[in-house]
């Protein structure tokens, strides 16, 4: 039954995750309606509260069903600085079978609260101080033995018309050479900007002085990944600032990723859930099978007849009794014995 709950509530979190990832790609186009974008945020907002509350869900009997072992502690709570996760990884198990435990809660911080940020290996994102029009990708791991985890800073120059970048390692803080050098690289929009094993580009026409920022991937939670989206809907969205759009379309890109890594880590607790309740189908049938070869022992000790069962029993033991001497007679039989 806890399970079963678990995955209904689960199956609410995919929908309302659905949802969110539909309202993200339709505000795309309302980058100059700011009545549409107020809306979409609205409806945003609500979903938020709705998530919160399924992810403090009760199995019916107060037990809360994401706060690991601490069933009787609120696994999520909203403080100033954010939502956050108050019990522990521990998962509640109960004796299905004599040599088996089933897990029949999850840990809400690996379902709500752990969900990596950018592409799920290294987050590419732009410095807010940025002028230009730049949006850069998610990006991608193209050679693992080369990624080293390392944090970078792409640095862009515009020069008579020119459009170029260098790229620096910035994990100690300050900016340091790579080896090889990458300096004055021309920049071609959406063209893939490749070093030290990973890849992502950027689109768009940055301005002189703008940064983009390269840093291993984070843990970001769904209900950070849904604020942030809707902070980016209602940011002012002045006409003409060029500036201000990228940010919010790099907003939007960016939220649309989360949702996906967030999608697909409820789709994946969903799993392990129907693998449980279908090895408890297994456990039962099991059982049943095996309670009625139990009946049918017992009623056959139970339900039997002990005077015919020893009138059974004499005449078996006559018939034997009978063989055996007719076998005796026979075996001591020859030629021999007709002779004489």
């Amino acid at each position: 039954n806890t399970l079963s709950l678990s995955d209904g509530f689960l199956q609410s979190v995919t929908s309302l995750l659905q949802d969110a990832q539909a309202t993200a790609i339709d505000a795309v186009s309302q980058g100059s309606n700011s009545a549409n974008r107020k809306a979409l945020a609205t409806h945003l907002q609500g979903s938020l509260q709705e998530l919160f509350g399924l992810a403090n869900s009760t199995d019916g009997t107060g037990n809360y069903l994401y706060s690991g072992a601490q069933g009787g502690v609120q696994p999520f709570a909203n403080t100033a600085g954010g939502v956050i996760y108050q019990g522990d990884d521990v998962q509640r198990k109960v004796q299905a079978a004599a040599s088996r435990q089933i897990p029949i809660t999850d840990s809400g911080a690996d379902i709500f609260m752990r969900i990596k940020n950018g592409n799920g290996t290294f987050q590419a994102v732009p410095a807010a101080a940025n002028t230009g029009s730049g949006i850069v990708s998610q990006g991608m791991v193209t050679n693992a033995s080369l990624y080293n985890g390392n944090s970078y800073q792409v640095t862009f120059s515009v020069a008579a018309g020119v459009t170029s970048y260098s790229i620096n390692d910035t994990t100690g803080g300050a900016p340091v050479a790579l080896v090889p050098p990458v300096t004055s690289v021309p920049y071609v929009s959406g063209q893939a900007i490749s070093f030290n094993g990973i890849q992502f580009d950027i689109k768009g026409a940055p301005a002189n002085g703008d940064t983009f920022n390269v840093s291993p991937s984070n843990n970001q939670s769904i209900f950070d990944t849904i604020d942030k989206l809707i902070t980016t809907l209602t940011a002012p969205l002045p006409a003409g600032n060029t500036a201000a759009m990228a940010a919010y379309q790099q907003g939007l890109s960016n939220a649309s990723a989360a949702l996906g890594y967030s999608l697909d880590t409820v789709l994946g607790v969903r799993a392990t859930l129907g693998s449980r309740l279908n090895e408890l189908d297994a456990l039962q049938l099991t059982g049943d099978t095996l309670g009625l070869q139990y009946k049918q022992t017992l009623s056959r000790i139970q339900d039997t007849d002990y005077t015919k069962a020893i009138s059974d029993l004499t005449q078996q033991n006559m018939n034997l009794q009978a063989a055996q001497q007719t076998f005796a007679k026979v075996a001591n039989l020859s030629l021999f014995n007709f002779l004489k």
